[in-house]
């Protein structure tokens, strides 16, 4: 199994659109992961619409969103996939200790990884055991030297995750 991870794609108020080489990876992803500030409705429809359908994105609302998207989506997501649990919230706050703030959200239902974003820092961490990951941004390096996205592979109860960086 494998899933395109995004985050703080800022559509279209940071960019017109994700980049070709995003879209190429979410075709041939079984489903993608999205931790908040798509921004628009229209951009959560298209990825839905690119992935597969509403039941491949796995997603939470962020601080930028739409209002639609904070009453349609959840602000923190758990959920497994061949055994492997996965935890999703976008974040809040400043940079500095983010990951920190994220994992304390989690405390009643601990994941095996935590994806989150709000920074567009990209991260990859460990913190008491769990996988702390944010994908950057792809659309937007406003605190980033470059466009990242992640790549998630699962396979058996055993997970790979990595950061892409956009040329």
């Amino acid at each position: 199994m494998r899933f395109v991870v995004l985050s703080d794609t800022h559509i279209p108020h940071r960019a017109k659109g994700l980049p070709d080489e995003v879209w190429s990876y979410i075709e041939q992803s079984d489903g993608v992961i999205h931790a908040g500030d798509f921004t628009s409705y229209d951009f959560y429809l298209e990825l839905c619409a690119r992935a597969g359908g509403e039941d491949k994105v796995f997603a939470v609302w962020g601080n930028m969103d739409e209002e639609y998207l904070f009453r349609k989506l959840p602000e923190r997501l758990v959920f497994e996939k061949d055994g492997v649990k996965i935890g999703v919230y976008h974040g809040t706050g400043a940079p500095f200790g983010i990951e920190k703030r994220v994992f304390k959200k989690f405390k009643e239902d601990m994941p095996d990884i935590i994806i989150f974003g709000h920074s567009h820092l990209p991260l990859k961490k460990e913190l008491n055991g769990v996988l702390m990951f944010n994908p950057g941004s792809p659309t937007d390096k406003i605190f980033a030297r470059k466009n990242t996205f992640g790549i998630l592979a699962i396979e058996n109860g055993v997970f790979n995750i990595e950061h892409i960086e956009l040329k």
